[in-house]
């Protein structure tokens, strides 16, 4: 298997160019993007972080202290825009209560399962969300499983076709070396997105055809 997940790296990585780590946001920000991110587009996503950011000047702490509802107003852009803005506002105070700050450099200086514990602790944090966190904040070897992986994953059979989204970051990071995880993540995202599609996946013009299990199915 970790041949074939070596093979599909290189493959991907010829097609795409190199893809460098580098910081996004900051941790406790990007916690708020990425549950702002869940079920809708990126420029919608964006749209509202920026607005949230911009209202609250960039200060979490004012973000908690608002209600529910001036949260929802601003980042209707993001869908479920009432929904988000609760969990929003409930992990924030959660951290706060826990911490007295909203300061998570501190998950960095610690092993992965116990960080990934740590933000799933909070109502509110799925592995996705943490996950994000960890690799995208700290460069930290998690593996996010979006839409794109998780479809991409069961195609190219890295996991089973029963394997939830959810038990698949435990999966894929125990097989993909920790060195190419936030390249190999971002690569599946990208071929999800042109060629490995959900409903009418590009098989004829996919790079990967001659190692992937399922393109004679489609």
């Amino acid at each position: 298997m970790k041949n074939h997940i070596t093979e599909t790296f290189s493959i991907l990585k010829s097609k795409y160019g190199d893809i460098e780590w580098k910081p996004r946001n900051e941790p406790i920000l990007e916690l708020v993007y990425t549950i702002l991110s869940q079920h809708t587009s990126d420029l919608n996503s964006e749209r509202a972080f920026l607005n949230l950011l911009r209202e609250f000047e960039n200060d979490p702490y004012q973000i908690a202290k608002a209600d529910v509802d001036s949260i929802s107003k601003i980042i209707r852009s993001a869908g479920l825009f009432r929904k988000k803005a609760a969990v929003i506002k409930d992990v924030l105070n959660q951290i706060h209560s826990k911490l007295n700050s909203f300061d998570l450099n501190f998950l960095q200086h610690m092993p992965l399962k116990e960080a990934k514990r740590w933000l799933i602790d909070l109502n509110g944090v799925g592995p996705k969300t943490a996950a994000i966190v960890l690799c995208f904040c700290f460069g930290m070897p998690a593996m996010p499983v979006d839409t794109h992986v998780h479809r991409v994953s069961k195609r190219l059979g890295f996991i089973e076709s029963n394997v939830t989204a959810e038990d698949a970051h435990e999966i894929l990071e125990s097989k993909v070396d920790p060195d190419i995880i936030f390249p190999f993540h971002m690569y599946l995202i990208k071929h999800g997105r042109d060629t490995c599609k959900a409903l009418k996946p590009r098989c004829v013009e996919c790079n990967l055809s001659q190692i992937c299990p399922s393109s004679s199915v489609y």
